[in-house]
């Protein structure tokens, strides 16, 4: 597949560029605006990552032109270090699929690029997530249950969004390793254990139904209980 990345800082463009051509796809790079939508307009790319403050153009006025000039299944991911809710939600109304603040891990960036390769052109992004009395709001980066807010650091928070994304998946240790930490996964290390622990005695402790199951051996599962094998 092939994507376009448009990204002013070249240490952090270049480093974009190698870890998705690793990730096994075709990568263009550009660092100004002007260029990027060019090359946005005349080519096929499968995904946009557009920085939103660049050279020539901002982020925001090249997803406009390109909205505007009839490409309107193209998925685009926004990179930004304003976290402002109105920022995003700015990009999200101009017709962004996903928005992804600065500074972050490479691993997210691959995974929500994964999952918008996966959810097809032309479907709504996902900025709100619920799961039996559980509510995630991705934009506001906050988890309630039951009525209750939850008080996650960080990495629980994509902890947590990874698994909801993935519900009903049992994923393997080694997959949590590398999409959520960036790296690869470590027999000897008890990380992955550690951070499920700590997210399960937030999100689950305290209620009746409990979401986080182990499958021994294989991983961990998010989801209702399956009143078959509960």
């Amino acid at each position: 597949m092939r994507l376009l990345v448009a990204e002013d800082e070249p240490k952090l463009g270049i480093y974009l560029q190698q870890g998705l051509i690793e990730a096994g796809f075709n990568v263009d790079r550009f660092t100004n605006g002007t260029e990027a939508l060019q090359y946005a307009l005349s080519e096929a790319y499968d995904l946009l990552i557009l920085d939103v403050m660049m050279p020539g153009l901002d982020g925001w006025e090249v997803l406009r032109r390109i909205r505007a000039s009839g490409k309107k299944d193209v998925p685009v991911l926004f990179l930004s270090a304003r976290d402002r809710v109105e920022d995003r939600v700015k990009g999200l109304e101009l017709g962004a699929d996903d928005y992804l603040i600065k500074p972050f891990v490479f691993s997210e960036l691959l995974a929500r690029v994964r999952t918008l390769l996966r959810r097809g052109s032309g479907t709504p992004s996902q900025t709100y997530l619920q799961l039996a009395d559980m509510e995630v709001d991705l934009l506001k980066r906050r988890a309630i249950r039951g009525g209750k807010r939850i008080d996650l650091t960080a990495k629980e928070f994509a902890l947590l969004e990874f698994l909801l994304r993935r519900r009903g998946e049992v994923l393997p240790k080694s997959l949590i390793a590398s999409q959520v930490w960036d790296m690869n996964f470590d027999s000897d290390t008890n990380v992955i254990e550690v951070a499920i622990r700590r997210l399960r005695a937030k999100i689950d402790d305290d209620f009746e139904v409990k979401l986080i199951h182990t499958s021994r051996g294989m991983g961990y599962r998010l989801d209702v209980p399956d009143p078959e094998s509960e």
